[in-house]
């Protein structure tokens, strides 16, 4: 079995159910919706975008996966032998492949692993719970702001000028976020920029007033740990 880098949560006990190490590459999927769910992964490195397709063709992104992240729990101890949900490669790298039938032996039979696993889908679930909150109650300006609050928790960097979000995110991108379309995202960055409260450069953008998107949805500055697209 190929080494495995230290995770930075708290699944540590998954190094003893991984299989072998798979490369991804930016543009394909690693899964998709529908397609047969025999594997789970541990991101080691890269970018993955987990999404749900709606029927009426819309992309909700349920969530942005980096090194440490584990993909593909849905389907544990589930009657669907079938993925849920989509994981696009958005930046290349590798992940561990753990099978999911192992998997769910080592969970069945080691407490430590499944206290493990029982504490990170508590969070897992905390972070949706409070995303669609947002979503329902603030309407299409409040998803927009949350979403920026959240990427800024999981990909920004302090700068001068406020907080610089590194990972380049398109509108469409934005709008896969908040279940919305591009055009409504276009027009409410629009009108934040002349606001100034961001400003947006080759695809990278800067929050100046993070506050100004807090009172605007009510924030509760829950922990950061919960308030992330990761």
């Amino acid at each position: 079995m190929q080494s495995v880098k230290e995770m930075p949560v708290t699944l540590s006990h998954l190094f003893e159910t991984v299989h072998h190490i798979k490369k991804i590459e930016k543009g394909t999927f690693l899964f998709q919706e529908g397609s047969q769910a025999d594997e789970m992964y541990i991101v080691q490195s890269g970018i993955l975008q987990v999404s749900k397709i709606i029927p009426d063709g819309r992309e909700l992104t349920i969530r942005m996966c980096s090194k440490g992240d584990f993909v593909g729990e849905l389907n544990l101890f589930s009657l669907s032998s079938r993925y849920l949900l989509s994981a696009r490669v958005v930046e290349s790298g590798e992940v561990a492949v753990i099978l999911k039938d192992v998997l769910e032996e080592k969970l069945s039979q080691n407490l430590s692993l499944s206290f493990e696993f029982i504490q990170w889908m508590s969070l897992q679930f905390r972070k949706t719970q409070t995303k669609f909150r947002d979503l329902v109650l603030h309407g299409k300006k409040g998803a927009l702001y949350s979403t920026l609050i959240r990427i800024s928790n999981s990909f920004g960097m302090k700068t001068d000028q406020g907080i610089l979000v590194e990972l380049p995110f398109t509108n469409q991108e934005l709008a896969n976020f908040c279940g919305t379309s591009r055009e409504v995202v276009n027009r409410l960055l629009s009108d934040l920029r002349k606001a100034e409260i961001i400003s947006i450069d080759k695809g990278s953008i800067t929050i100046h007033d993070i506050d100004y998107l807090k009172r605007e949805i009510d924030c509760e500055d829950c922990p950061v740990e919960i308030c992330k697209v990761d």
